[in-house]
C-alpha cells in the first residue's frame, strides 16, 4: 500500500504545495458544521490508535513496555489531543449556533484592569477528575470582558476567509505538540497544513497519517518527515506564507537570520532572511519559587516529589521543565528541604537519555560548576552555590539538570525579590511555578495575587506545574507576549486556546498544597491525590491509559476505575 508518506516523498515540494492549496479551497467552502464533524472524525482515529500512538512514543523514549512512565506517553499524548479536540468541537457548536465561544464560562476581573476566564473545572467530571485545581486565562490589560466575548472564535467567526498555506516544525519531545500546532493552525488561524516532522518523530508518521488520514485525503494537511534540509525548503517555499515552530531559540533564529556567524552578524543589522511571519513556542530557564513557611517532614517529602516531577518529567526535556529553585535563604527548613529534594532526585525513576546532545548539555553543566556531581550515580544534577552572573540563569539546560539559587527574606519581602530575579535574570517567559503553604497564601492576602500579576510568564502554576497548563484544552500555551523576532526569548503567539480567545496574556494554574486524604485534615478539602504525572506516581500508566478512553468518550461508567487507579497511584 502506498502511503502518503511515500507520495510527498516521490512528489516534490511544489506538488505537495499545490495540493494543500487546492485544499485550502475546499476548507474555505467548508461550514462550521461539517468543520465539527472532521473534529469529531478525527477524535475517533486518535482513539483507535492511541494504544499505537503510546507504543512508537515508549520505543522512541526507549520506556519498557511495562514502564508506570508510559503514563507520560498517555497523558501527554492521546488524552492531550482527544480533551483538545472536545473543546474545538464544543466551540466550533456554539459559533454555529450563533453563540460565543465564552458563553457559559465565568468571567471575573483580574489586578491590572484584566479579566479572567475560569477555563478549569469546566464541568461536573473536571470538578471529579482534577478536583481542587483550577485554570484561569487572563485578558491583556484594557480588554473588556464584552470584547473577550464578541472576539472569541478568532478565525472561525469567518471560516470563508482562509489565510494559505502554512508549516509546522514539529517538536521531538513531546509527542503532542505537533498534531496539537496542526489543529491550532486550521481551526484558530484558517490556515492549511505542511507539518514537518522532528526527526525524533519519524517513526510516528504512520500513526499521525492514520490520525489525520481524512485531513490528508482532502488536502487540509500534508505530513513530511527528514532533516533540516527538508525543513528548510519547506521554510522558504514561495507558496507557505506563515512559518510554526516549537524547539529552541537558536533553531528559530537560524530560520529568521541564518546559521553562524553571518546569522548573527544579520540579526546585529537588524536584517532577516524570512520574508513571511513567523510563531513559536522556544522554552527557557523556567523558575519554581519556594515561598519560605512551616511545612511538616511529609509536607517536605511531597513538595520534593512535585519540584522533581516538574524537572525529570520526559527527563527535562520539556521546554517548561523547571530548571531555576529560588529558595529563601533565611528559611528554617531550607536545609530540610534540600535534602528531601536529593532524596527525591535519587529515587525517581531511572530512564535513557533519548534526546540528542543530553549527556553534552550535563557535562557543560558540570564543566560550567566545578565541584557539581551527579546525584546518586545518576545522570541527574543539582546545581548549588552558583554565581551571580550564572550561566545556569541564561542557558536552558533541556534535561536533567536543577540549579537552586538563594534570596534573603521571608513572606513578600521575598515573594517580591523571586518576582523581580525571575522577571530580570531568566531566559524566557514561558513557565513559573509557585510553591506555597495555605496558611502562608493567606498571610500574604492580595499581595500574592499581585505578585502572580507582576511576573511576566505565559502560565504560572501554584501549587501545580506548568505543564498544568499545557494538559489544559481550554487554556492558552505560549511564552508571555510582547516578544520579537530579534529578540524571541520563549517565542511568539499561543496554541491550545479551546475557546479560542483572543487578547489573551497568560494562564494561572492552582493546585493543592497537600493531596487526597491529608489535604481533607489540613483544610483545603480537595480530593486529589498525588497526580498521576508525577515521576513517582506508581499507577500513572494505568491511569493515562483509562484518562484518554475516559476522554475520547466521557461516561460516568468510567469513573470509578480511574479513581481505583489514581488513588493507588
Amino acid at each position: 500500500m502506498t502511503t502518503s508518506a511515500d507520495r510527498d516523498a516521490a512528489l516534490p515540494l511544489d506538488s505537495i504545495v499545490d495540493r494543500l492549496q487546492h485544499g485550502e479551497k475546499l476548507w474555505a467552502a467548508l461550514p462550521l458544521r461539517d468543520r465539527r464533524d472532521l473534529l469529531s472524525t478525527l477524535s475517533q482515529a486518535t482513539q483507535r490508535h492511541a494504544a499505537e500512538w503510546v507504543d512508537v512514543a515508549c520505543r522512541i523514549k526507549q520506556l519498557p513496555a511495562d514502564s508506570v512512565l508510559a503514563g507520560e506517553e498517555w497523558i501527554s499524548g492521546p488524552y492531550a489531543m482527544l480533551t483538545s479536540l472536545a473543546a474545538l468541537s464544543e466551540s466550533l457548536t456554539a459559533l454555529d449556533e450563533g453563540r460565543s465561544p465564552l458563553d457559559g464560562f465565568r468571567v471575573s476581573s483580574a489586578p491590572g484592569d484584566r479579566h479572567a476566564v475560569r477555563v478549569l473545572p469546566h464541568n461536573i467530571f473536571d470538578r471529579l477528575l482534577l478536583n481542587g485545581f483550577t485554570a484561569d486565562v487572563w485578558s491583556r490589560p484594557g480588554t473588556s470582558a464584552e470584547e473577550l466575548r464578541d472576539t472569541a472564535g478568532l478565525a472561525q467567526r469567518t471560516p470563508a476567509e482562509t489565510r494559505g498555506v502554512g508549516v509546522v516544525l514539529g517538536a521531538g519531545n513531546i509527542f503532542s505538540i505537533a498534531p496539537l500546532d496542526t489543529v491550532y493552525e486550521l481551526f484558530a488561524h484558517n490556515r492549511v497544513v505542511l507539518l514537518k516532522l522532528n526527526p525524533i518523530t519519524d517513526p510516528l508518521l504512520p500513526v499521525f497519517e492514520k490520525i489525520f488520514a481524512r485531513f490528508i485525503e482532502l488536502g487540509l494537511v500534508a505530513i513530511v518527515s527528514g532533516g533540516t534540509d527538508v525543513g528548510q525548503a519547506a521554510v522558504t517555499h514561495p507558496g507557505i506564507g506563515h512559518v510554526h515552530i516549537t524547539g529552541s531559540v537558536k533553531s528559530h533564529d537560524a530560520i529568521v537570520f541564518g546559521a553562524g556567524a553571518e546569522g548573527r552578524a544579520r540579526r546585529q543589522r537588524g536584517e532577516t532572511l524570512l520574508n513571511k511571519p513567523i510563531t513559536s513556542e522556544l522554552g527557557g530557564v523556567s523558575p519554581t519559587i519556594v515561598i519560605p513557611g512551616k511545612w511538616s517532614a511529609r509536607d517536605l517529602a511531597y513538595q520534593a516529589e512535585h519540584i522533581v516531577t516538574q524537572k525529570l518529567h520526559n527527563n527535562g526535556y520539556n521546554c517548561v521543565a523547571s530548571q531555576m529553585l529560588v529558595i529563601s535563604s533565611t528559611w528554617e527548613q531550607k536545609d530540610a528541604f534540600i535534602a528531601a529534594l536529593r532524596d527525591a532526585l535519587a529515587n525517581a525513576p531511572g530512564r535513557f537519555p533519548y534526546y540528542p546532545g543530553s549527556d553534552d548539555r550535563c557535562a557543560g553543566a558540570i564543566a560550567a560548576h566545578p565541584g557539581t556531581e551527579r546525584i546518586a550515580d545518576t545522570d541527574r544534577i543539582l546545581l548549588d552555590n552558583l554565581a551571580s552572573d550564572d550561566v545556569a540563569f541564561t542557558e536552558e539546560y533541556f534535561g536533567p539538570v536543577l540549579a537552586i539559587t538563594y534570596l534573603p527574606g521571608h513572606d513578600r519581602q521575598f515573594l517580591d525579590s523571586a518576582v523581580e530575579f525571575a522577571n530580570a535574570r531568566l531566559t524566557g517567559t514561558l513557565g513559573a511555578n509557585i510553591v506555597v503553604d495555605p496558611r502562608t497564601a493567606r498571610r500574604l492576602g492580595a499581595g500574592f495575587t499581585d505578585a502572580i500579576a507582576a511576573l511576566r510568564y505565559g502560565t504560572i502554576a501554584v501549587n501545580a506545574w506548568t505543564g498544568v497548563g499545557y494538559l489544559t484544552a481550554r487554556a492558552t500555551w505560549g511564552a508571555f507576549p510582547g516578544h520579537t523576532i530579534h529578540d524571541a526569548q520563549s517565542g511568539i503567539g499561543v496554541v491550545h486556546n479551546g475557546v479560542l480567545l483572543e487578547h489573551t496574556e497568560r494562564t494561572v494554574v492552582r493546585g493543592p498544597f497537600r493531596p487526597f486524604p491529608r489535604s481533607i485534615f489540613t483544610g483545603e478539602f480537595t480530593l486529589s491525590p498525588r497526580p498521576p504525572w508525577f515521576v513517582t506516581n506508581r499507577t500513572a500508566a494505568t491511569t493515562g491509559r483509562r484518562l484518554s478512553e475516559f476522554a475520547a468518550r466521557p461516561s460516568w461508567a468510567k469513573l470509578p476505575a480511574i479513581f481505583s487507579s489514581a488513588l493507588r497511584g
